[in-house]
């Protein structure tokens, strides 16, 4: 591939050489998809000749694309895949997470970290996200606070499943709250597990994609793994266990303190949600935002926050909910006070 664009007196011009030739189509992509995904993502411009590749443009982007195709190749010596949505990924790193600002050398990519499940290896795409992993693997309580799409529940099933695969727990606990039937759910068709299913569907979905569903089978009937709603909670005390609380948000006050005191010995704890998204009756105060003030600074607490620059869905998630932001924002700044009024009534 060979690309040509005017040069001005700020660009500035480097090679990489790679060691193994075999690896550069997976590395470049089909016809070289994943240059072209660099040039236009970082304003560069990218020409590769045999083991080569020459990088021209602003110095910051262009370090930071060296940055990128070196993770990239890393990636693929050590066994691994490299497609789209690594390249999003280390992108996504190079450029310093939610400040949008290029990294001027390859520090920022040093934080990925790796989930090992039996299925699957999971790579973090984002530095909130690393973050996120190293806080579950250090700390016995950790909060995920952030929009939809950023991962947050589904890395926490995953270092779960990677904690009970090494032994580090006998057991997986994952809980929603059932807000939509008030935890009442008796009105529902069908049995207990057919009434709450709908519910804990996405906590079902993130496991099947991380172990064989025969194993997710048999370790459910065997209760080494639990789903659960959060009215099931209580009385209990959950020991040797990783337990995972989603939708917090949609937690009362009480629920929150509830679910959190069900730690035994040897436990870890996950709680995620979004504030943005609360479903909660009117008049209801959130479980989750109580906690975060209630409980901030506390010794073995961690508390992650993601952006919409760490949303790895489609792209069109990401502006979906930088939209919502700034009109959020938009509203603050002008004063609603008939929103206000709305809001305490």
């Amino acid at each position: 591939m060979k690309r040509s664009s005017p040069r001005t007196p700020d660009t500035e011009s480097s090679h990489l050489r790679f060691a193994d030739n075999k690896l550069l189509p997976a590395l470049f992509g089909a016809h070289d998809r994943n240059l072209a995904k660099i040039e236009q993502a970082l304003g560069v411009t990218l020409s590769s000749r045999g083991n080569e590749v020459a990088i021209s443009g602003p110095e910051e982007e262009a370090q930071a694309a060296g940055a990128v195709l070196r993770s990239l190749y890393d990636r693929l010596a050590r066994g691994q895949s490299v497609g789209s949505g690594e390249v999003e990924a280390a992108l996504r790193l190079a450029r310093d997470g939610a400040s949008g600002r290029p990294a001027r050398d390859s520090s920022s990519l040093d934080q990925v970290s790796v989930i090992e499940t039996r299925r699957r290896s999971i790579t973090t795409r984002s530095v909130a996200q690393a973050r996120y992993v190293e806080a579950m693997r250090n700390h016995e309580l950790v909060f995920g606070l952030g929009p939809a799409g950023t991962g947050k529940t589904y890395l926490a099933v995953a270092v779960a499943v990677s904690m009970y695969l090494s032994g580090q727990v006998d057991r997986i606990v994952l809980s929603r709250p059932a807000v939509e039937a008030g935890e009442r759910l008796g009105f529902l068709p069908g049995d207990i597990r057919e009434k709450v299913d709908p519910y804990l569907r996405p906590l079902y979905d993130a496991l099947h994609d991380m172990m064989p569903a025969d194993a997710v089978a048999k370790r459910l009937e065997a209760r080494e793994i639990e789903i659960a709603p959060l009215a099931f909670m209580r009385g209990r005390t959950l020991a040797n266990a990783f337990i995972i609380l989603d939708e917090a948000q949609n937690t009362t006050p009480v629920q929150m303190k509830m679910f959190l005191t069900r730690m035994g010995e040897n436990a870890r704890m996950v709680v995620t949600g979004d504030l943005s998204q609360i479903d909660l009756p009117a008049g209801t105060g959130s479980g989750l935002k109580d906690a975060l003030i209630t409980l901030e600074g506390m010794p073995g607490a961690a508390f992650v926050h993601f952006s919409h620059a760490d949303v790895v869905r489609n792209p069109l998630v990401t502006r979906i909910v930088r939209a919502y932001e700034a009109e959020e924002k938009a509203r603050a700044d002008a004063g609603d006070d008939g929103g206000r009024e709305r809001r305490r009534r």
